[in-house]
């Protein structure tokens, strides 16, 4: 009985662990990665975060509403995503396309709302501030992005769908749409004070 037990408490350890590793991994990656965008930034050249990265911090993404500011890494790839989420390269100009996990970074994707603002930093320091569309649910089975067909100063902001499914790697996509802040409105020169202390 006493064995019965020992197995028991040490399966449960071990699933204990493993379900906590990946959001464990983002959020301690996200620390490295601060410190390579940092250094990103001061020298204007790319900073990998370790020295076996096959990325890089590109920008920094700030979601003032939710008080959530993250790296994005070069790449849409699974060794970024694992870590952060990542650029979908468009091409030289075009419009920025960020694809992240729904079960650790985008998790709060589903939160913005048309008229949310979402503001994204380049290597220069310079933000560039954006307002939520529009938001939809599509099936990657039927429906692709042409990046080409999307204006140059865009946002799309992709995860996976449903945000509480077990299920992963399924065939369903949530996509913001975000576009530059209206003219009108106050460029600022970076992000409230909600997201600066983050």
């Amino acid at each position: 009985m006493r064995r019965l037990g020992l197995l028991l408490l040490t399966g449960s350890a071990t699933l204990l662990v493993f379900g906590f590793w990946i959001p464990l991994k983002a959020l301690l990656a996200q620390e490295l990665l601060a410190l390579a965008w940092a250094k990103s930034q001061a020298g204007q050249e790319v900073q990998r975060p370790w020295p076996w990265a096959d990325t890089w911090p590109v920008a920094r993404l700030a979601f003032p509403d939710l008080g959530q500011s993250l790296i994005v890494l070069e790449g849409g790839h699974g060794e970024s995503l694992a870590f952060g989420p990542g650029r979908v390269p468009t091409g030289a100009a075009g419009p920025w396309i960020i694809a992240g996990h729904r079960d650790t970074h985008f998790r709060h994707l589903g939160e913005l709302v048309p008229g949310s603002e979402v503001r994204l930093q380049g290597r220069d320091g310079q933000w560039r501030r954006f307002q939520v569309a529009s938001t939809q649910v599509v099936d990657s089975r039927r429906a692709w992005i042409d990046p080409s067909r999307l204006p140059e100063h865009s946002l799309l902001l992709i995860t996976c769908y449903p945000f509480d499914s077990f299920d992963s790697g399924g065939p369903l996509r949530y996509v913001v749409t975000a576009k530059p802040w209206p003219a009108s409105g106050d460029p600022g020169d970076g992000p409230d004070d909600r997201v600066a202390r983050l």
